[in-house]
């Protein structure tokens, strides 16, 4: 028999791959289930984004191999939304390179600067893949607490107690995955000075920006943050792209050069199509952020009135893509909690446990729902 990699005994299924397989076996015996875990938009890409692929199909040049760094088109257009958006100024040929979504970029970043033995600060609750990867590079997590009662944000003086000597890396998310708080430049201030402090390359996760959120910010609008810092961010949730796989990591030339030293061994570039569409994207005009938001807007009102149905209290301060609630007083578990709504309501929602043990007591409703589904949704109650 094949035995597997000793790696492969660090981490377990992605609980969205395991959970899906348990909601479809519903879906095959005839129960209806809305499925309101996931956040993956149900909302299309714009026209010019349809089209501008549709042309590109047709370029008998777009075929083959692409550059491992993208099109300078392609680079060009992140170039100028991080400027038009945040005023951040970045060199397109050096300190920006496109990925196949920001979640291989986790990888990525991962195998060019961690060894094992080294350490990795992970929010708690946080993004289930810092931790997988983690494991998988045979690195070490190391938890750091986000609690409501500190508006999900790291408590510094806590910070500064553990042990860092190790640490390589701190991951973090703002607006935060999956509690919706928005951070601030004040916090992104001193967590670039702690890492400077501590020589730890800092990683934002910054895919929810433009979801329902009226000041977007980015960790690199920090003067200095490029010193130890490098940003993700993703086409999948602001321009309603997530199949399409396109991502970006963002920071000084050094930093991107070793993300590429393992980028380029991993894959062979992203097809010429996708690359044209992303760039479409990037150009769409303010309108496009209203409109989704005005959506996004209507289905959020209606998730809070099926959380109060079930008893629990919104964090309304939330931005993003889903709505983050606390249990009533006297539930113990927040799996057996959706697994009774699952199996009695036909309802899918994500408990807070996934994310970590912080997200005990919570659970995640994701806003990539049509509004008549959450109204159903409602009625069942």
């Amino acid at each position: 028999m094949i035995t597997t990699a000793k790696r492969l005994d660090t981490v377990e299924e992605y609980y969205f791959s395991s959970k899906l397989r348990e909601v479809r076996q519903l879906m095959s015996e005839g129960k209806s289930i809305i499925n309101m875990g996931i956040g993956s938009p149900d909302l299309s890409p714009s026209k010019a984004v349809i089209e501008a692929v549709a042309t590109a199909i047709q370029d008998e040049n777009g075929h083959g191999y692409q550059n491992y760094q993208g099109l300078p088109e392609l680079r060009k257009g992140m170039a100028d939304f991080y400027q038009n958006q945040f005023g951040v100024e970045l060199n397109p040929n050096n300190e920006i390179l496109p990925l196949m979504g920001s979640k291989e970029g986790i990888m990525h970043i991962s195998l060019a600067f961690l060894n094992e033995g080294d350490h990795v600060l992970i929010p708690n609750p946080g993004y289930p893949t810092y931790t997988s990867v983690t494991n998988l590079v045979g690195a070490v997590p190391v938890y750091y607490d986000l609690k409501e009662a500190n508006a999900w944000e790291p408590d510094f003086e806590a910070l500064e107690k553990l042990d860092l000597s190790k640490v390589k890396i701190m991951w973090l998310g703002y607006p935060h995955m999956p509690t919706g708080a928005r951070g601030s430049l004040a916090l992104f201030e001193k967590l670039v000075a702690f890492a400077k402090k501590h020589n730890i390359l800092l990683v934002n996760d910054n895919p929810y920006s433009f979801v329902l959120n009226d000041n977007p910010m980015s960790l690199l609008q920090v003067e200095g943050a490029k010193e130890v810092a490098l940003e993700l961010n993703s086409l999948s949730k602001t321009f309603n792209m997530a199949g399409w796989r396109v991502g970006m990591v963002l920071g000084n030339p050094e930093i991107i050069d070793a993300v590429l030293k393992v980028k380029s061994n991993m894959d062979s570039g992203m097809f010429y199509g996708i690359q044209k569409g992303a760039v479409a994207a990037l150009n769409c005009d303010k309108s496009w952020f209203s409109d989704q938001n005005k959506i996004y807007r209507r289905r959020r009102e209606l998730t809070e009135k099926l959380a109060e149905k079930l008893g629990c209290e919104v964090y309304a301060a939330g931005v993003g893509l889903f709505v983050w609630a606390k249990l009533p007083e006297g539930i113990e578990s927040a799996e057996k909690f959706i697994d009774e709504i699952l199996y009695e309501k036909h309802i899918f929602i994500t408990p807070g446990t996934i994310f970590g043990s912080n997200g005990e007591g919570y659970i995640r409703f994701s806003l990539c729902v049509k509004e008549e589904k959450v109204q159903e949704a409602i009625d069942r109650f």
